[in-house]
């Protein structure tokens, strides 16, 4: 498999390619992002201190909205969408259900349970004041990690399987020329 880009009939650059290579990267790197949570990053919170891990999590959480992780977390389906255009337009249909597909597995398993669960238990976690007493602090970082955990395994799950579509549309990227694919669906 090359990942030079190849050319039109026209001459002009196919963009298919490296929009696929760059999709694969930004899901990559957010599935390693929802991944690495799931695996040490809770689990060590979870055998901290309740005290320790409820301000550790709200110093992580205030970190997390930077110039680094925003265009990963909202780029990636964007780029997604725009692989699959651009496949389309090069009539790699199969590649572009592919990444479409990728595209929205991600905003409806990564980015509105994010949204819609994660975001408001990380802001409700924010409003609590340590230090706890040990009970409190016990009792208050059980009700918030079980539940972030659970929605977080989702953006986890979601994730590898749109990294797994997008390494898939690159390894198609170009394998069926884009003038046979298709044929006898006219």
């Amino acid at each position: 498999m090359s990942i030079a880009p190849r050319r039109d009939g026209s001459g002009a650059v196919d963009p298919v390619k490296p929009l696929a290579l760059l999709s694969l990267l930004f899901s990559g790197a957010m599935f390693g992002f929802f991944f690495a949570w799931v695996c040490s990053t809770m689990w060590g919170l979870d055998a901290a201190d309740p005290n320790v891990a409820i301000a550790a999590m709200q110093a992580m959480n205030a970190s997390v909205r930077n110039w680094v992780f925003a265009p990963a977390f909202f780029g990636t389906p964007a780029l997604l969408v725009l692989t699959a255009l651009a496949a389309m337009r090069a009539r790699e249909r199969r590649v572009a259900i592919g990444f479409a597909i990728a595209g929205l597995l991600y905003v409806l398993g990564a980015m509105v349970p994010t949204m819609t669960v994660n975001v408001p238990l990380n802001d409700a976690l924010a409003l609590i004041e340590t230090p706890l007493g040990p009970a409190e602090a016990g009792e208050a970082w059980r009700a918030y990690s079980g539940p972030w955990q659970d929605w977080n395994a989702v953006r986890a799950v979601a994730a590898g399987l749109v990294l797994a579509l997008a390494g898939w549309g690159l390894s198609e990227t170009g394998s069926v020329p884009p003038e046979s694919e298709g044929r006898g669906l006219s």
